[in-house]
């Protein structure tokens, strides 16, 4: 079941209704049941898969927890186990036959043929997101970081839970897991909260329906045949790709946020204005915060952080960019692109103390705007070139992408008119402007306030706050992508 869909926009308001109405004790279990029919709507036999990760890691937890502190042999041992069943059922569905493909790759430059697969495995939507959240948990409770979770019923609905569960946030037990304890217990149903709450789904369906799925038309079509267009429509493309691919996440981030938000639950933000970022550094602690954190966390710093000495340094960041490339999709053009995004991080590193010794021997002024644009406009071009190979259906192709995009700039195309026969014409392109116009002010808000775009509405008087959710649901209604012989897009993320 998609956000977006029409069946969304009925099982939304029945859960929340029952919700509010129902004794408080039951609380629970609804959004349990809810959940796990939110997520058979896509095929009903994975919900064993989601099943068997949440009783796996349910019993590792609690073994961790009788187990004494002081017996970090047997701890080792039950975390392996949580981890290693969890990765396994991961690796076959998601990572197979790249794997198979690899090793196929391999085995062949020695001249050994491997006989091709005939397994019909489809990828579980959210395998990712739910996989991560619940060893996340383990982990938790293994550093003593959070008691095990002994009410079953609690800790399936924490994995399960389906505002997130196909496409994040990637929660944090301590974060959420309290908040769902308390839903059986004390009062939920907040004015304030459920106003926000339905705020943000809105700015979310804005995002996802007018800006992200209206420029999917024009990426569609320009990587579909990327080699008979010239440097700008290329350009053109993968910028609106970079502008694509953030509406869409970001916008299934903010309808997860706010449908939580309904239902009394604070789910952890998850982007924050990356485009505003002056660094790549800076960029990923505000891009996918809540999977850039969890490697963070679990990975970076679990092989020695930024505490060591900086080879070993950049090899702990080379490794989890590289598997964070992984981690987006099973082919090597997504393990280049988190390379490239380890490389960054290296390079600027490297280059900081050289960038300070310049900017004070020509007395830059770092905080003017203008400095600031600059580094703002460096950072945007880094990332969207970078995603060239994340977009890309291979390296090579990305490659001849590059080439063709730096060779091939026609200036004159942007003035005769050209663009407009990249599946947008100019009125579909104008309505695109404007979305980018109005995402552009509410993401230079949160730059500025540290506030999100239901924070922007509540500062406004009534009558303000009345003209801007009605702008946005006749800009939905009327220019949303949608409708008649249209095959909505699903979201992005949704694959990985």
């Amino acid at each position: 079941m998609q956000f977006t869909s029409f069946e969304f926009l009925v099982f939304f308001p029945v859960v929340v209704l029952l919700f509010y109405v129902m004794p408080k004790k039951l609380r629970q279990p609804w959004l349990l049941l809810a959940s796990y029919y939110f997520y058979m709507g896509w095929n009903a036999k994975y919900a064993l898969l989601i099943l068997t990760s949440t009783v796996v890691t349910y019993l590792c937890a609690l073994l961790l927890d009788r187990i004494e502190t002081d017996d970090k042999k047997k701890r080792k041992f039950v975390l392996i186990a949580s981890l290693v069943i969890n990765l396994a059922i991961l690796v076959f569905f998601k990572y197979f036959y790249f794997l198979h493909d690899t090793i196929a790759a391999c085995l062949s430059v020695v001249g050994i043929r491997m006989q091709a697969s005939r397994l019909d495995i489809l990828l579980p939507v959210g395998i990712s997101f739910y996989t991560f959240q619940a060893l996340g948990y383990t982990i938790d409770v293994y550093r003593g970081d959070v008691k095990a979770e002994k009410n079953f019923i609690t800790y399936a609905l924490f994995v399960s839970f389906f505002p997130q569960l196909v496409a994040g946030p990637i929660e944090r037990s301590g974060h959420l897991l309290g908040q769902l304890e308390k839903i059986s217990r004390e009062k939920s149903w907040d004015f304030d909260k459920a106003t926000r709450g339905l705020l943000m789904m809105l700015w979310g369906f804005f995002m996802k329906m007018v800006i992200a799925d209206r420029a999917a038309v024009l990426v569609n079509q320009v990587f579909g045949i990327y080699y008979m267009f010239s440097g700008v429509a290329l350009t053109l493309a993968i910028v609106l790709f970079a502008v694509q691919i953030y509406c869409d996440f970001a916008s299934y981030s903010a309808i997860a946020v706010g449908a939580a938000g309904v239902l009394g639950i604070e789910l952890m933000a998850n982007f924050r204005a990356p485009f505003f970022s002056t660094s790549i550094g800076e960029f990923w602690r505000r891009w996918h915060v809540s999977l850039s954190s969890w490697f963070r966390d679990y990975l970076y710093i679990p092989l020695g952080g930024g505490r060591c000495s900086k080879p070993r340094k950049y090899f702990n960041n080379m490794v989890t960019f590289l598997v964070s490339g992984l981690w987006h999709g099973a082919s090597w053009h997504y393990v280049v692109w988190g390379g490239i995004q380890g490389i960054y991080i290296v390079i600027g590193d490297l280059l900081k103390p050289l960038k300070e010794r310049f900017n004070t021997f020509f007395h830059v002024r770092v905080k003017t705007f203008g400095y600031q644009l600059g580094q703002g406009l460096c950072t945007f071009f880094l990332f969207t070139l970078s995603l060239v190979f994340f977009r890309a259906d291979t390296v090579k192709d990305a490659l001849y992408y590059i080439q063709r995009m730096f060779t091939t700039f026609d200036v004159w195309s942007l003035f005769d008119e050209s663009i407009y026969y990249l599946g947008l014409d100019q009125k579909e392109m104008g309505i695109l402007w404007l979305g980018i116009l109005i995402l552009l002010i509410v993401d230079a808000y949160y730059a500025r306030r540290k506030a999100f775009f239901d924070t922007l509405v509540k500062e406004q008087c009534l009558a303000v706050q009345y003209v801007i959710v009605a702008v946005l649901l006749v800009m939905i209604i009327v220019f949303g992508i949608y409708g008649e012989g249209y095959d909505a897009t699903q979201f992005i993320y949704f694959q990985f």
